[in-house]
């Protein structure tokens, strides 16, 4: 069997391919660059690529272009840091096996070289897909799932329910899911079903002729027309009136519709994008939604997470929103200290991630200082800072466990244990400026134990 071949400018990660790999027993060859392996292309072959989608010279995608046209069945794995949507949708629109996120876990991403591998013996050229986008920020596993549907239905039209509670970003995904579908073109309509009065919602969706009711002075044109070729984002739908249900499964089953005071059928050629927040499954049960137009919708279901369970991407996301507020505002950008961040990490967000830009917004405005700290929070969010503090440094410390296993880290409790011990020291002399017996006293060990760990840890200097 040919060699894997690994493309990545970083020479630690081919460093922790490579010794996966050898592990396995999967021969392989390495490159510095998609330049070097497209050299190599010209006397030698691969069994599979796993490369980096942005490196000095080529890309990962330029790479993907030349190995598509002289290898088509060849499976490629694209690798990135960057979790943006255009990236991952271009990886699969370009004929991608898949599409690995960094950092990643290397016994996930040996999962997925063995599943290439046996792709390539089989010669099955179907590429499966995935994603991210400009506006979706995420990193956390949850989020990729999410931007790995939407790279898999860009190619599709089939109409799509997403779940998710309030503030996490579901008009976002309806954008991004017309953004890289074939009707990406014609319009993206979007209309709040929970928003509008029930006697208003017809005439809004479907248009009305001219003297329908007391008002119509004009035929006017709906939502349907409006998206005519492209999509209807029909949000908050589980609050969509009985009668209005019985109308849209209509238009889902014959794909026709009247406007209000109308009689001449009109077409309705576009795709539905549906959301909501509340569990539709638990309102066909209780007879507030109708089943068969759950069915119509259910084709396919996105659950967003909610930002608690993805608390990683917190910091990301707020770095985000506060440059954003900074150049809408054009003021200086503010920056979140340490502590302030992962006191925000630890919170629930009930509002989600419209909770956080809208937190974010209000510090660029009202914090005096650049650097943002917790007492710099609004009064409400400080509330709770004893008791999320407490368990913040567990939070803390599960993320930093988790990062060292991602890189292949070895002796991780060792190291993670004296970074533990040497703040606990540190922090402990500080209180008691330099005094060890007192330090020792306060920490529960003897005063030879302490100087002893100390000088393993390399924190001689301190007083007496």
């Amino acid at each position: 069997m040919k060699p894997v071949w690994i493309i990545d400018d970083d020479r630690s990660i081919r460093w922790v391919l490579e010794k996966a790999l050898a592990r396995e027993g999967i021969e392989f060859k390495s490159f510095a660059s998609a330049d070097e392996a497209m050299h190599a292309l010209t006397h030698d072959a691969p069994q599979i690529v796993i490369s980096d989608i942005r490196m000095p010279g080529s890309s990962g995608l330029e790479l993907l272009q030349i190995l598509r046209g002289q290898y088509p069945h060849l499976p490629v794995i694209i690798m990135t840091a960057y979790s943006d949507l255009e990236s991952a949708v271009s990886s699969f629109q370009g004929g991608a096996f898949e599409y690995l996120p960094k950092p990643f876990d290397i016994n996930h991403a040996v999962e997925l070289i063995r599943r290439a591998l046996e792709q390539s013996r089989h010669k099955n050229a179907s590429p499966e897909d995935t994603l991210a986008a400009p506006d979706i920020l995420g990193q956390a596993p949850a989020m990729q799932e999410v931007f790995r549907a939407i790279g898999r239905l860009s190619q599709s039209q089939a109409t799509v329910l997403i779940n998710g509670e309030s503030g996490t970003g579901k008009e976002l995904v309806a954008h991004a899911l017309h953004r890289h579908s074939p009707r990406k073109d014609a319009p993206f309509v979007a209309i709040n079903t929970a928003a509008i009065p029930k006697d208003l919602l017809e005439s809004e969706l479907f248009g009305h002729e001219r003297g329908a009711f007391t008002g119509a002075t004009a035929t006017r044109r709906g939502r349907f027309e409006q998206a005519e070729g492209g999509t209807l984002f029909l949000d908050e739908i589980g609050d969509m009136p009985a009668e209005l249900q019985t109308r849209l499964l209509r238009v889902l089953s014959d794909n026709n519709f009247y406007r209000v005071g109308g009689h001449q059928p009109i077409k309705a050629n576009v795709r539905i994008i549906a959301a909501t927040h509340q569990n539709l499954d638990e309102r066909v049960k209780q007879g507030l939604f109708r089943e068969d137009l759950f069915h119509r919708l259910n084709v396919i279901r996105l659950r967003l997470p909610p930002l608690r369970e993805r608390r990683e991407d917190i910091p990301l996301l707020a770095k985000y929103f506060l440059q954003k507020s900074a150049r809408e505002l054009n003021v200086e950008q503010k920056i979140l200290s340490e502590t302030a961040l992962q006191y925000l990490a630890a919170q629930d967000f009930p509002g989600n991630v419209r909770q956080l830009e809208n937190l974010c917004h209000w510090l660029t405005v009202m914090t005096p200082s650049r650097q943002i700290e917790i007492a710099d929070l609004p009064p409400e969010w400080r509330e709770t800072q004893a008791t999320v503090l407490s368990d913040n440094w567990r939070i803390v410390l599960a993320q930093q466990v988790t990062l060292a296993l991602q890189r292949g880290d070895q002796n991780i409790l060792d190291n993670l244990s004296r970074q533990f011990e040497g703040t606990l020291i540190t922090q402990a002399l500080q209180h008691t400026g330099g005094r060890r017996i007192e330090a020792a006293t306060l920490l529960g060990m003897g005063r030879n134990t302490l100087t002893r760990k100390i000088q393993e840890l390399g924190l001689d200097g301190e007083n007496e």
